[in-house]
């Protein structure tokens, strides 16, 4: 079984698309669970999840990191795929999941993005971040996974810690932890489709100028906060 751990806040113009491209996955119902940790939406986010959802909760632990780890304390599977409720998956989004998990030795997965916001700059924007995110991949440098597109073999996954829970930066450094236990594999092909939301209504250049420097700061920084942040 696959458990899909989304969290959510004040999300109901975006979850139902995310919760229904899930129902539309080439892959048995059955063997798989959909389960939404909300973080206290004023909003119908939980209610809409309800209507797809297998499990919603309001979390207990902070931020989204905790959020996942919430989830995935929940899960039933014995593969945790994690992803957001802006993001839109593709109807084979859960089998190529499982087909990368039949090496016994991938404990993490991840897969690059495309913008839902399709303009020409938001579509330049991801190319070069999946460059990026490969070129890291392929040279062990620097493991770009993002919360959106990442799975893992539960028990190891949980046996590490689970996500390290800080306002930006946990995905990556959830990966570094995985890849002493095992492989952390990139696969090409395992695109979502990625909200721009953010980027388009803040700025590209600063937000990424506001997530390093979180990132350097330890993953926490007075000057600048991701957690709750409203967005359009």
């Amino acid at each position: 079984m696959i458990s899909v751990v989304i969290p959510s806040f004040n999300e109901e113009e975006r979850i139902e698309r995310c919760l229904v491209s899930l129902t539309k996955q080439d892959f048995p119902r059955n063997d798989y669970e959909i389960i939404v940790v909300d973080g206290g939406s004023k909003d119908k986010t939980r209610e809409i999840a309800e209507k797809y959802a297998d499990i919603v909760f309001i979390q207990t632990s902070l931020k989204v990191g905790g959020a996942r780890n919430d989830g995935s304390l929940r899960a039933r599977g014995e593969i945790i795929a994690t992803t957001d409720a802006d993001t839109i998956l593709p109807p084979d989004w859960l089998s190529r999941i499982k087909h990368n998990f039949s090496d016994p030795d991938v404990v993490m997965l991840y897969g690059p993005v495309k913008p839902i916001e399709a303009t020409i700059k938001n579509r330049i924007y991801l190319f070069f971040a999946n460059c990026f995110a490969y070129l890291g991949y392929l040279t062990g440098t620097v493991l770009f996974t993002l919360g959106c597109n990442s799975a893992f073999r539960a028990d190891p996954f949980k046996k590490a810690g689970m996500y390290r829970v800080s306002d930006a930066g946990d995905d990556l450094e959830v990966a570094h932890r995985m890849k002493r236990i095992g492989k952390v594999k990139f696969d090409r092909k395992l695109f979502v489709s990625f909200s721009m939301r953010r980027y388009d209504q803040f700025g590209a250049l600063k937000s990424l100028y506001e997530w390093f420097y979180i990132v350097f700061h330890g993953g926490d920084a007075e000057k600048y906060q991701y957690t709750k942040r409203e967005y359009r």
